[in-house]
């Protein structure tokens, strides 16, 4: 199954080889072209020479750590790689640096705490990697300063057609993608695996500006906070309810014409679909649609429960849902063309 090799591999933001591998090897069968910039997004093309051109973009990398300093005991201090929330990190097994050492992240013992340190997330300087050694010699002689650190986690079904992993976002995205790219269709369309989004979006700009597309469709995994104590209209994303649609984030505000594409086609082939709730953070979307005149672009995503932790939740009726959508909106686009401002 490509979402699970997809989801164990390790791909921390700046270090995405492993998974541009699985993914050039998966592909390679199918691409008339398949090429690597230099910072490390991963192009895919097919139709080469068809109108409209049109891009998929869907991002490598997760969240993780990087290796910053060494305590003569051998612990290791680390910083974070992208938006991390500090109360999923304590205890959580990680694999450091190209070796894939073990190790585990720790803090100090809990009873050993003040009562209002008990009270609060552990801020991530007072947190360290333990890869079992007793002096900074011997964690040298594994690790080194600028070594990444990734979660540790096996993907697994669970309840009702769901799958429990780490790395879901976006790794749901770059399995759609690639099972897209597949597909034969009367267009030009470049598959786009991007890089470092989780630090600033950074490998779409560039990307966007190689591709220079009519139109762009973004495949990500968003937050599904639809859990107990939280309000309805916080739920930002229902799990099973269907691929989401973004309105507007941090850094993109859909065109209506191409939300209207995406909702039209959702209805057409009757599939569920709901609208993402949240404002903030951002996609590559961000800025794939400043890149040269404008371009024009849509964000569609696999809803994730704890997403930027070890252990997410996604449904793989979500994610297969989504991929019929992202497949048929591309259909629409072949038959009637490019959207535009004033069309419905």
């Amino acid at each position: 199954m490509l979402l699970k090799k997809l989801t164990e591999a390790y791909g921390v933001s700046g270090d995405e080889n492993d998974v541009r591998q699985i993914l050039k090897e998966e592909l390679t069968p199918i691409a008339e072209e398949i090429t690597t910039d230099t910072l490390g997004n991963l192009y895919v093309k097919k139709g080469i020479g068809r109108k409209p051109r049109v891009m998929l973009a869907s991002h490598m990398d997760e969240i993780g750590l990087m290796v910053v300093g060494f305590e003569k005991s051998g612990l290791l201090r680390v910083t974070k790689v992208g938006g991390i929330d500090n109360r999923v990190l304590v205890s959580k097994a990680v694999v450091v640096g190209k070796r894939r050492i073990p190790g585990v992240i720790g803090a100090k013992a809990v009873h050993l705490q003040k009562p209002n340190e008990r009270k609060k997330a552990i801020n991530i300087d007072n947190l360290y990697i333990d890869i079992g050694v007793r002096s900074q010699d011997e964690a040298e002689k594994m690790v080194q300063v600028g070594d990444y650190v990734a979660f540790s986690a096996t993907t697994r079904e669970a309840g009702d057609n769901c799958l429990i992993g780490k790395a879901f976002d976006n790794r749901a995205g770059c399995a759609i993608l690639a099972e897209l790219l597949k597909e034969d269709l009367d267009l030009e369309l470049t598959g786009v695996f991007t890089v470092q989004e989780e630090v600033g979006l950074r490998g779409a700009g560039v990307a966007a500006y190689s591709v220079h597309p009519d139109i762009a469709l973004i495949i990500e995994s968003t937050s599904a906070s639809d859990v107990m104590d939280t309000k309805e209209a916080a739920h930002v994303t229902t799990l099973g309810g269907g691929p989401a649609v973004t309105l507007m984030d941090s850094s993109f505000i859909a065109p209506q014409y191409m939300v209207d594409l995406v909702v039209g086609t959702a209805e057409k082939l009757d599939i569920p679909f709901q609208f993402r709730r949240l404002t903030t953070a951002g996609t590559d979307a961000g800025k794939i649609h400043q890149t040269h005149a404008g371009i024009s672009s849509a964000v569609i995503a696999v809803p994730c429960r704890y997403i930027h932790s070890p252990a997410s939740i996604i449904s793989q009726e979500d994610y297969q849902n989504t991929l019929r959508l992202a497949k048929g909106i591309l259909n629409a686009i072949a038959e009637g063309g490019l959207p535009h401002e004033g069309s419905a």
